[in-house]
C-alpha cells in the first residue's frame, strides 16, 4: 500500500510514520509538509534514509505539489494542520489557509485520483467546551454539535464539514479522526507537558494559565496512532470516531504530578493571566470506536508522563534549539 501522509513532520504525524514503517513493511510512505513552526524533520531522522519514505517539502494548499504525489495513493491520512490556539487567536488567517483552503485542496485531488480512503485528523475541540457544571459522566459523542469557541477550532470543524460533504456528495470515502489532547515524544515543547518537563529541566518556572482548573482528556501518542492504524484499515467510511485517552485530569493535577516525578516542589509553578475564550473541559466518549473496532487505549497518563519525561531526559538534542528559537513574544503558548 502506498499512502499519503500530509504534516508527517508534526508531532503526531512523525509518530504515525514510524508506526507504518514499523509495523507494515510492504507499505511505502510519501510525506508531504510545509516545515511551519512545528514542522521538524529532525523527527524522523531515523527512517529519512528508508527506501520506503520519501519527504517533499510543499503545501497541501498547492494543487500542482499535491496532484503529483497523490498519483498513485491508495489511502490519503491528513495530519496538515495550523494546530495551536493561541496562535490562532494573535493571527487565525494561517489556520484558515490550511485547515480549511489546504483540505478543500487534498479533497479536490482526492476525489480525482480515486483514493480509495481519506483519513483526515480532527480535534476534540470542535465540540467546544463542556460547562463546569456538567456531571463528570458528560462526555462529547460523535452526535455531538459543534460548538467551536477558537480561530483555531473553527477552523478544524470547518474542515470536518467539508470532509463530511465529500462523502455525502461524491461519496468520496472519507473518515474523520478526532482525538483528545496528545503528549509523548517529538512534541513541540512550547505545548504543556513538554514545555513543563523543558522548562523544569532548565530549572525555569511552569506556567500555568489562571488558576489551573481547566480539564483536558490526556491521550499517549502511540495509543493514538494505533487508533488511527485500525480507523484506516478497519473503519466505516462516511463516520467519523473520537479517540480519547481516559485520562481527564485539570491542569493543576497533571502539572503537580510532573513536579513529583521530576523531584520538584510547587515553588516552581508559575500562574499567568487566563488566556481569552479558554474552555473549561474536554471529554470524549470512546464507546464507538471500543464497539465497532476494538480500540481503547493502553497507556495510562502516569505511565505515559514517566515515559515521556525520560524521553526529553534523553533527548536534548532535539528540543533545545527549539526552546532557542522561541521568542520571548511566544512562550505565552502552551497547551492545546
Amino acid at each position: 500500500m502506498k499512502l499519503l501522509v500530509t504534516g508527517g513532520c508534526g508531532f503526531i504525524g512523525s509518530n504515525f510514520i514510524r508506526h507504518i514503517v514499523e509495523n507494515y513493511p510492504d507499505y511505502t510512505i510519501v510525506n508531504l509538509d510545509a516545515l511551519t513552526y512545528a514542522g521538524n524533520p529532525e523527527n524522523l531522522r531515523d527512517i529519512e534514509n528508508s527506501p520506503r519514505y520519501r519527504f517533499t517539502h510543499g503545501k497541501i494548499e498547492d494543487t500542482a505539489t499535491v496532484k503529483k504525489l497523490m498519483k498513485g495513493a491508495d489511502c490519503v491520512v491528513n495530519f496538515a494542520a495550523e494546530s495551536h490556539v493561541d496562535r490562532s487567536i494573535l493571527d487565525a488567517q494561517p489556520f484558515l489557509m490550511t485547515n480549511i483552503v489546504g483540505t478543500h485542496v487534498l479533497l479536490e485531488v482526492a476525489k480525482e485520483s480515486g483514493i480509495k480512503r481519506f483519513i483526515h485528523i480532527s480535534t476534540d475541540e470542535v465540540y467546544g467546551t463542556l460547562p463546569p457544571q456538567a456531571d463528570e459522566s458528560e462526555k462529547f459523542s460523535e452526535e455531538s454539535r459543534f460548538k467551536p469557541n477558537s480561530p483555531y477550532a473553527a477552523s478544524k470543524a470547518s474542515g470536518d464539514l467539508l470532509v463530511r460533504s465529500y462523502h455525502e456528495t461524491y461519496r468520496l470515502p472519507v473518515i474523520i479522526v478526532r482525538p483528545s489532547n496528545n503528549y509523548g515524544p517529538y512534541q513541540f515543547p512550547e505545548k504543556f507537558i513538554p514545555l513543563m518537563i523543558t522548562n523544569l529541566l532548565q530549572g525555569e518556572p511552569i506556567p500555568i494559565y489562571g488558576k489551573g482548573e481547566n480539564v483536558r482528556d490526556w491521550l499517549y501518542v502511540e495509543d493514538n496512532c494505533k487508533a488511527i492504524d485500525i480507523i484506516l484499515h478497519k473503519g466505516k467510511t462516511g463516520e467519523a470516531y473520537n479517540v480519547g485517552g481516559d485520562g481527564e485530569m485539570k491542569n493543576i493535577a497533571l502539572a503537580r504530578n510532573v513536579l513529583s516525578m521530576m523531584g520538584k516542589d510547587e515553588s516552581s509553578i508559575k500562574f499567568v493571566q487566563d488566556r481569552p475564550g479558554h474552555d473549561y473541559r474536554y471529554a470524549l466518549d470512546n464507546s464507538k470506536i471500543e464497539k465497532e473496532l476494538g480500540w481503547n487505549p493502553s497507556v495510562k497518563i502516569e505511565e505515559g508522563l514517566q515515559k515521556t519525561i525520560q524521553w526529553y531526559k534523553e533527548n536534548e538534542w532535539w528540543w533545545q534549539p527549539l526552546k532557542e528559537r522561541l521568542s520571548v513574544e511566544s512562550k505565552g503558548f502552551w497547551e492545546k
